[in-house]
């Protein structure tokens, strides 16, 4: 198995497969993901080829571009690595990795049960944290033609995935029901250490946001 030639290829597909992408899993999400990925597991002590093929795959089919179908990355991911001659190992480990890793709700446990699926699932996170977050999360909140905010429609703590897929609240919102709770969810001492300062960032970004709103 050539390590190296499945990296460099599975970036080339990936790149391909997402670039334009204009809700904010774009390659060039996948690319941030990958490098703070590496830099977690290099300070973690984990296997760099699992982390970064997981993080390269991890947005190739998101459910929410598929009508809420979650094994649809996993099977596509599989598929891919089998032309590539990647074990079977290797393949279970980065589909484990792209079934587990998404936020299903404020109220469900999504563990990862491997280092490597920690750090990719706390890089994705830290992704959607502090600027870099806050383009995002409007960025995708316009793809879905929902509003920026609407002090009639309160955010929504899902307690299961079924709730969390149906949900179809305001962008503002979304930082109540998801970003704000990712960073006491890392996994790892370096993804807490990120996390932190991109929180801050965005509890000041809120703080402004409303003192605007009210003025």
């Amino acid at each position: 198995m050539d390590k190296g030639k499945i990296i460099k290829a599975t970036e080339e597909y990936v790149r391909k497969t997402l670039e334009g992408e204009g809700s904010g899993h774009d390659w060039w999400h996948v690319d941030c993901v990958r490098k703070t990925a590496l830099h977690i597991a290099k300070e973690e002590k984990a296997d760099l080829f699992i982390v970064e093929l997981g993080a390269l795959l991890h947005d190739i089919a998101d459910w929410k571009f598929h009508n809420g179908d979650e094994t649809v990355a996993p099977r596509i991911a599989r598929e891919w690595l089998e032309k590539q001659e990647a074990d079977e190992q290797t393949i279970e480990h980065v589909c484990h990795i792209i079934k587990d890793i998404s936020f299903k709700g404020a109220g469900v446990n999504t563990p990862m049960h491997t280092k490597e699926g920690q750090i990719v699932q706390d890089a994705d996170r830290i992704q959607a944290l502090g600027a870099i977050g806050i383009a995002r999360c409007f960025a995708y909140g316009g793809s879905k033609g929902r509003e920026i905010y609407n002090p009639n429609i309160k955010p929504a703590m899902h307690q299961t995935f079924e709730q969390y897929k149906k949900a179809r609240g305001t962008t503002l919102n979304h930082f109540y029901e998801k970003l704000l709770l990712l960073k006491d969810r890392m996994n790892t001492e370096t993804g807490k250490k990120i996390a932190q300062e991109r929180h801050e960032y965005m509890e000041q970004f809120l703080k402004q946001f409303f003192k605007e709103w009210n003025a």
